[in-house]
């Protein structure tokens, strides 16, 4: 698939490899888990160098994961305080090989373009900031300081600060996004899109709007304290393996684990401790005590059945829910209860395709218990009504009195490490006057007040011509986003694309009619200023902020930290005059400590109560506070049912990622929970329906979605026999990410429809619909 403006393909090669499928595992971790994740670091890194990492991830005092968001314990592990998927992320970024003017001088964009997303990942580390000039194929050196003038050029030439969109990822530092957004603020827009909004907006939003907080509201601590964890639409042995810890102890402890998937994963079979005996030489834990095999986005009709059938035994015994919680905190439990009654359960039960027997199960062990956790990911927040699917679920906790206490709450597990601090620390693209009125007061200029936009219409304002300068600070924008040939299109419309990366990735071949790549210093590299060294802070997903302090040498002399990279660029622009001393703040991580102290009340001492394990932020829903709602009161919430309207020849496809994957980055080829090895590009389809549409295991076939009459197409896909619900399919992102239309996305959060996609399969033997 090319374009006419760079011959560029967006998927790359569609060639397959030699695929191998095996029977799914039925455990997670274990002394596997510990040889593939040091075979790895030792391939990019070498030994002494992965030892020396590795030792120091998730320290006090070292650095966190360049990966997830799942919090460190007060007294991390002196043995390994990683997971597997955590060294393949520092193997990633710390790797040893190099993406200098050579590479680009010997490979176009086009060229490079026609690789994988594994291939360009692979290339290694970018060592010196490079441009791409219009009518030109090759990205070439250019010193930082023109880089930094061209961009400000370029803003310049901008009729309206509007026309300039700026994207945040998860990588980035509290100091940074700060930072970052305080110079587009400055600049004058509040197009500060982010990756929140292609995964947790959704559980921003509903619980912003249910509880008057877009975090989820328990602590590490809560788990081996709860009588019950829920686990939906999550898969954490991939995603974020060192929940299972955590699950481990609410089991210790007696407490129950629900797992509720379309997929049964198996991080939530049984989960192997490699820092146990018993985890590397004997049979693990078993964690999930019920598994509901729920249909893709049935999961509203589920949580309904459950409630119908808790609500009739609450009438008989007056016993089953929280009435005192309910009466003292809470607004809309007689609309909630009047709602229910026009639900029929077992329709309910019919459309979620999960048996009515496992339900009463877990009936009945809600019915009992009010230390409650609700945890959830994409599998809830990327659908149409992804606000409705996190509401229902605080419905139960709200039924249960499961908040404000010890063991209970809400849990969206957040992807990426910082994306979570980003958003405390100012990135979101809707004016705050409360934020505006500080940034007035402290650094003495006004801000815009008009609302900016999110990342699916900033993708459009770009396709469309009306944004013609994008500035990414971090990620993978075009793999990672909705609709691809539509947002590679959209990119490669704007007269200047900017990336701040550490890494070659697809993006970078997308380009703008001019680009910028920017190498800035990893996580885990020494970020020195006069020969000391500099930490900065992060977010952890619950909400606890604490130290980062890289101690590797870096890939290049010529690397500069976000701060910098944001700072040059700023001077370059206001050339001294404006209010801010960009280049004097961007230099002092200190300095922008004190300014964040200044402006936030939950970062006040933030220098110092970093240290250590770090300080959690306020929130109210762990206080019981809900004064900044209607009548100060948590609201419960009366949610659709969804309804896909499939016709015979169509399903419902949810993108997954692999055991070798995290996010965009690919680390290999191979999903080995799930059974499947060397290939990507496949389909996971129920046996019944392989025989059903005369298809056959491996077979090659291409999908098809429609939305608004325009057809979207990924073709080579192998079909692999696999155990998910009948009428539902499971592939890899970003494969598929270009069936995923860029107009359809949740109600209220704008987030993609990626997880419930209708789509058809073509037979490629005469293309045939199936």
């Amino acid at each position: 698939m090319a374009n006419s403006k760079r011959n560029i393909s967006i998927t790359g090669s569609t060639e397959f490899s030699d695929l191998l499928v095996k029977e799914p595992s039925t455990y997670a971790a274990g002394a596997k888990a510990v040889k593939v994740a040091l075979q790895h670091a030792f391939k990019e890194m070498g030994v002494v160098k992965s030892l020396k990492g590795l030792a120091q991830m998730n320290q006090k005092e070292g650095f966190d994961c360049p990966g997830c968001a799942w919090p460190d314990p007060d007294t991390p592990s002196k043995v390994a305080e990683y997971c597997e998927n955590g060294a393949k992320a520092l193997a990633e970024e710390a790797t040893n090989k190099k993406v200098d003017a050579a590479f680009f001088k010997k490979y176009s964009v086009e060229e490079i373009s026609q690789w994988t997303d594994y291939q360009i990942g692979k290339s290694g580390r970018i060592t010196e900031p490079m441009v791409l000039y219009p009518d030109s194929i090759h990205y070439e050196p250019i010193s930082w300081e023109k880089a930094y003038e061209l961009v400000a050029e370029h803003l310049h030439q901008l009729k309206d600060p509007d026309e300039a969109i700026f994207y945040t990822s998860g990588r980035s530092s509290n100091e940074a996004a700060f930072l970052y957004g305080l110079f587009i603020r400055a600049f004058g827009t509040n197009n500060m899109p982010d990756c929140s909004n292609m995964c947790h907006e959704s559980s921003g939003v509903a619980l912003s709007e249910t509880l008057g907080i877009g975090k989820g509201s328990v602590t590490l601590d809560d788990f081996e304290k709860a009588e019950v964890i829920l686990v939906i639409g999550q898969n954490p042995g991939t995603n974020h393996p060192r929940m299972l810890s955590a699950l481990q102890k609410c089991k210790e402890q007696g407490g129950k684990v629900i797992s509720i998937n379309p997929l049964k994963e198996a991080g939530l079979i049984r989960f192997k401790n490699p820092q146990e005996v018993k985890g590397l030489i004997v049979g693990g834990e078993a964690l999930t005590d019920i598994h509901l095999q729920v249909k893709i986005n049935q999961d509203v009709a589920l949580l309904k059945a459950i409630l119908i059938k808790l609500a009739a035994l609450d009438k008989q015994t007056k016993e089953v829910f929280d009435h005192e919680f309910i009466q003292t905190y809470t607004q809309g439990y007689e609309s909630l209860l009047e709602h229910l009654q026009n639900f029929d359960a077992q329709e309910l039960i019919k459309q979620s395709g999960v048996l009515s027997s496992l339900i009463d199960q877990v009936v009945e062990l809600l019915a009992h218990k009010n230390k409650i956790i609700i945890c959830w990911a994409m599998g809830l927040t990327q659908h149409k009504n992804g606000v409705e699917n996190i509401k229902e679920c605080v419905n139960l906790l709200l039924l249960k009195g499961s908040l404000g206490k010890p063991g209970a709450g809400t849990c969206p597990v957040r992807g990426h490490s910082n994306v979570q601090g980003d958003r405390s620390v100012g990135i979101v693209h809707h004016a705050s006057p409360a934020f505006n009125s500080a940034v007035e007061n402290v650094f003495g200029f006004t801000p815009p007040t008009k609302a900016g936009l999110d990342t699916v219409h900033s993708i459009k304002a770009m396709h469309e011509g009306k944004a013609k300068v994008f500035f990414a600070l971090g990620g993978n924008f075009v793999s990672a986003v909705s609709d691809t040939q539509y947002a590679a299109d959209a990119l490669q419309n704007c007269e200047l694309t900017v990336q701040v990366s550490t890494k070659l990735n697809r993006t970078h071949t997308t380009a703008g009619k001019t680009a910028l790549i920017l190498p800035t210093l990893g996580r885990s590299e020494f970020d020195l200023k006069d020969g000391k060294p500099r930490f900065f802070t992060v977010e952890n997903s619950m909400g606890k902020v604490h130290r980062s302090k890289g101690m590797l040498s870096p890939a290049s002399d010529n690397l500069k930290s976000e701060p910098e990279i944001i700072g040059g660029i700023a001077d370059a622009y206001f050339k001294g005059n404006h209010p801010v001393d960009w280049l004097s703040l961007s230099e002092d991580y200190t300095a922008i400590r004190a300014k964040l102290q200044e402006m936030l009340a939950g970062f006040k001492g933030l220098e110092e109560k970093s240290k250590g394990s770090g300080f959690y932020l306020p929130n109210n829903v762990r206080e019981l506070d809900f004064s900044k709602l209607p009548n100060g009161k948590a609201q419960f919430s009366n949610c659709s049912v969804p309804d896909h309207h499939l016709q015979e020849d169509e399903f419902l496809m949810m993108t997954i990622r692999s055991h070798d994957q995290f996010n965009t980055t690919i680390y290999g080829m191979n999903d080995r929970y799930r059974g499947i090895f060397n290939e990507r590009r496949v389909v996971l389809m129920n046996p019944k329906d392989i025989e059903k549409f005369d298809l056959a295991a491996l077979e090659i076939v291409d999908l098809t979605s429609n939305y608004d009459n325009t057809l979207r197409k990924a073709e080579n896909f192998k079909i692999i026999s696999y155990n998910i619900p009948q009428g539902n399919i499971a592939t890899y992102f970003p494969e598929t990410n270009i069936l995923v239309p860029f107009n359809h996305y949740a109600d209220k959060s704008n987030t993609p429809i990626s997880k419930s996609v209708v789509v058809k399969i073509l037979k490629k033997s005469s293309q045939d619909t199936i």
